[in-house]
């Protein structure tokens, strides 16, 4: 695994990169992500029924849930690979899913729903509001529970592939406290959901409605367990985020290098020049960073304290880095570049989406500035 070897990447890490490598190469061509963009789901069912076959799924859930019983670690290569190569499928949304489950969920809703989810169940979350805030305790979605009955309402916002799930998550304030509900999708109507045009088009998100919603008392999610849920669905989240924007900045890199070494200027290729290869050398440079930080990250994911302060280190390098990756390949491909037709605002579009969901470069440091200096 190139230079990762040393901070302790498992064998099942190095084999699952191996096989993610080749299959999100040979399943998402270019040509066909553009594709998808005009496509309703939004991604090929075939795919999603192959990553379901290959079992990336039950990756990290248990094997009493019919799991193979690894860890996040195992994801990420997974994660990365994807992002390399603008795969969008419910992979990331599902996989937290499990993890919100693992997390919080009492053992019928465990076996209920992991089963279904490792043998290939889409799954979402709805937890961002229009305040905008990635603090998840600061939402106004309420519920009212009567008898065996909870009434939801409130509207929740980017709601990624809740056109795919069969299980939705959402988080409400029960009598001021948050707690988490599952919903059956069966149990939202069509007009409950409307689609969001965001920045990332390969995404497909929505903004769902709960007035109106009823479930059974026995679809919250233990309210003992609600600040583990919240710490699993801020970890596990960044950790698949960071894995696919760092899979994105190579991907954006090789599409850079790949124009400065064929594009000619004043009978040169404009490769040579030091202001375009400079910035590309230092954007590598970062690169290696973030995928450093990236598997340290996964490594030490479920040691307390020190797992978080590793996940905030890569969620803020990761986005960085891709962020200006991406805007440096616009820049370099001059007035094509801003254009529709260029392949650098596709990964620049999905690093402001990313950040929009789980926290930009500048929030993870916050975050991380609370956990070393206090």
């Amino acid at each position: 695994m190139d230079n990762l070897g040393t901070i302790g990447t498992t064998e099942e890490q190095i084999e699952l990169l191996d096989v993610a490598t080749n299959f999100c190469r040979d399943k998402s061509p270019i040509e066909k992500v553009r594709a998808l963009i005009d496509d309703d789901l939004g991604y090929d069912p075939d795919v999603w029924r192959e990553i379901g076959e290959l079992g990336w799924l039950a990756i990290a859930i248990p094997e009493e849930h019919d799991g193979v019983g690894l860890s996040m670690a195992e994801v990420v290569p997974i994660a990365e690979q994807m992002g390399r190569n603008l795969l969008n499928t419910p992979f990331g949304s599902t996989t937290l899913a499990a993890q919100v489950l693992l997390a919080g969920g009492t053992e019928a809703q465990k076996s209920q729903w992991l089963p279904k989810i490792a043998a290939g169940t889409a799954a979402t979350l709805a937890l961002q509001e229009d305040n905008g805030d990635w603090d998840l305790t600061n939402i106004d979605a309420q519920a009212v529970v009567s008898g065996d009955s909870v009434t939801l309402s409130g509207k929740k916002q980017f709601v990624v592939w809740a056109n795919s799930a069969e299980l939705i998550i959402a988080s409400v304030k029960i009598d001021g406290d948050v707690r988490f509900a599952l919903i059956d999708r069966s149990a939202i109507s069509d007009a409950a959901l409307r689609r969001e045009a965001v920045i990332d088009e390969t995404v497909r998100s929505y903004e769902l409605t709960l007035d109106g919603l009823t479930v059974s008392t026995d679809a919250l999610l233990d309210g003992a367990r609600t600040r583990e849920t919240l710490e699993a669905i801020d970890l596990a989240g960044s950790l698949i985020h960071s894995a696919e924007m760092t899979g994105g900045t190579q991907a954006v890199i090789d599409y850079t290098i790949e124009y400065l070494n064929t594009r000619k200027q004043f009978d040169k290729i404009i490769g040579s020049f030091q202001a375009l290869k400079h910035p590309t050398v230092e954007n590598y440079v970062e690169y290696e960073k973030s995928r450093t930080h990236l598997y340290s990250a996964a490594h030490c994911f479920s040691d307390q304290g020190r797992g978080e302060v590793a996940v905030r280190m890569a969620a803020s390098q990761a986005h960085g880095t891709y962020s200006h990756a991406a805007d440096r390949a616009i820049q370099f491909h001059g007035a094509f570049g801003f254009t529709h037709d260029c392949d650098a605002q596709l990964y620049r579009r999905q690093a402001i989406f990313k950040g929009a969901l789980n926290g930009d470069a500048a929030w993870h440091r916050a975050k991380l500035s609370d956990l070393l200096f206090d």
